[in-house]
């Protein structure tokens, strides 16, 4: 096989064991999507294109042609992991800041976390198997595509205890913001059509995330979402029924 079709197959096995797509590639590259496909059919690119690639995947040319660094990706930490996380607030965010393709340079730049003390985070997750980190500036993250938190995890009741009731004490006024409270009386079957539907919104959130991801840091804003419905009265409410 010669030395342009390894690279082909090694990219594309790449992507593969990450679970991103043509689409996805493309975003972080600042390219269209018929532009990647006609780059890994025909192996037309560059190599100032290889290194993006490269950059991408989170690997050196050497890595990408051993076929080293795809690790099992995970879609949930442990509880443990989780329980590092929270214990630390830098920790925690510099965990998300990485999960949202946040790059080195753009956290030094945007918070009061000096270069020794982020090199010391990075070291942390990568401890806590939650990057790969290969100093100075080369993270790849190990969460999968679906990533999420644990359901009723330690993460999850920080969520609870400390971020909601932050996030409702302030008022939903800017003109992108939405908010809507609603109750009513409805059947199984109606709450299984809500819930269905919400779950096709917040699938929506995670494609959007990661296109707007190539997108300037100024052009882009911090943002939380809550989806929730369950069936439940309100205490007053019911200490007043028969």
């Amino acid at each position: 096989m010669s030395a342009s079709k390894l690279i082909l197959e090694a990219v594309r096995t790449q992507l593969r064991a990450r679970g991103m797509t043509y689409r996805d590639l493309a975003a972080r590259l600042g390219v269209s999507e018929p532009t990647v496909k006609r780059d890994l059919s025909r192996g037309t690119f560059s190599l100032a294109r290889l290194d993006q690639i490269c950059e991408v995947l989170g690997l050196g040319l050497d890595e990408l042609l051993r076929g080293d660094g795809a690790p099992q990706l995970m879609t949930e930490l442990s509880a443990s992991q989780e329980q590092a996380l929270i214990a630390d607030a830098r920790l925690l965010l510099t965990t998300y800041l990485i999960l949202n393709d946040w790059k080195f340079p753009q956290i030094l730049a945007a918070f009061r976390i000096d270069e020794n003390e982020l090199v010391s985070l990075l070291l942390r997750l990568d401890a806590l198997k939650i990057i790969d980190y290969r100093p100075p500036h080369r993270i790849r993250k190990l969460t999968a595509r679906n990533f999420t938190w644990r359901c009723n995890g330690p993460v999850h009741g920080f969520f609870l205890e400390r971020i909601l009731p932050e996030f409702f004490a302030a008022p939903f006024a800017e003109p992108e913001d939405g908010f809507h409270f609603l109750a009513g009386m409805l059947s199984d079957g109606s709450m299984r059509y809500i819930a269905a539907e919400m779950e096709k919104l917040a699938r929506e959130f995670a494609p959007l995330a990661r296109h707007d991801s190539q997108l300037p840091l100024a052009a882009r804003n911090g943002c939380s979402a809550v989806l929730a419905l369950r069936k439940w009265e309100y205490s007053e409410f019911t200490r007043i029924r028969r």
